[in-house]
């Protein structure tokens, strides 16, 4: 939903609802157990620019919505920008994105990167992890400097101790580190957090567990 602000009354502007939302439900395949992702500013191929918002539910499709028009709720079909049908399993996080280029870690799947050409996302992903992330799936977060160096750093929570990952953004086939690596379990953190991003400030990436936060950083 988009909420507009005018005149200091937050009132409903826009919307968008999976036309099968009734079976969606029923079935427990809703919608709303993924969160939105708004993009930057991006160009399609004829060089307008587009406002768009990313997002993905139990249902395993990644729903692209132009904020301008969001396409509300149609019997018939879904009348949005873009909709790239069963490329995930269940999503309970979100997306991430960098340089062209957005990653989804769902439920019992890989994490995968999905690029941007022409202002349309490739349905087939141009890069994915060899491991299989478990419930609840894995929220990505990024590290780069400006548009160079990009790290997508995740979570696998729901392996015993959890296990955090760095692949390189252009190629995530391509670990460039995880904490299961050390010897004597010197990076071991203990049992992960459901839904838990990994955040990423002044050259460190901090986890949250159960009981405290992990923080890694550069060996002195």
């Amino acid at each position: 939903m988009k909420v507009s602000s005018a005149n200091n009354t937050l009132t409903p502007a826009d919307y968008f609802n999976p036309y099968n939302t009734v079976f969606e439900s029923l079935s427990d395949r809703d919608l709303g157990s993924g969160g939105v992702l708004l993009l930057p500013d991006l160009t399609d191929g004829d060089g307008a620019t587009l406002h768009l918002a990313v997002g993905a539910g139990k249902d395993g499709n990644i729903y692209v919505v132009n904020r301008d028009n969001m396409g509300k709720f149609n019997l018939l079909s879904n009348d949005i920008y873009q909709e790239l049908p069963g490329v995930l399993s269940s999503e309970f996080g979100m997306a991430a994105y960098f340089n062209n280029t957005m990653y989804y870690g769902s439920i019992n799947n890989v994490l995968q990167a999905f690029t941007l050409q022409a202002g349309k996302f490739n349905i087939l992903p141009s890069s994915r992890t060899s491991t299989v992330f478990a419930y609840p799936g894995t929220t990505p977060g990024i590290s780069a400097n400006g548009t160079q160096n990009g790290i997508v750093w995740a979570l696998e929570s729901g392996a015993a101790p959890a296990v955090l990952h760095a692949y390189d953004a252009s190629n995530l086939g391509h670990e460039l580190y995880n904490s299961n690596q050390a010897a004597k379990g010197r990076d071991s953190f203990g049992n992960g957090n459901k839904f838990i991003t990994p955040m990423i400030v002044n050259g460190k990436v901090f986890v949250g567990t159960p009981n405290g936060v992990a923080v890694f950083g550069l060996l002195k």
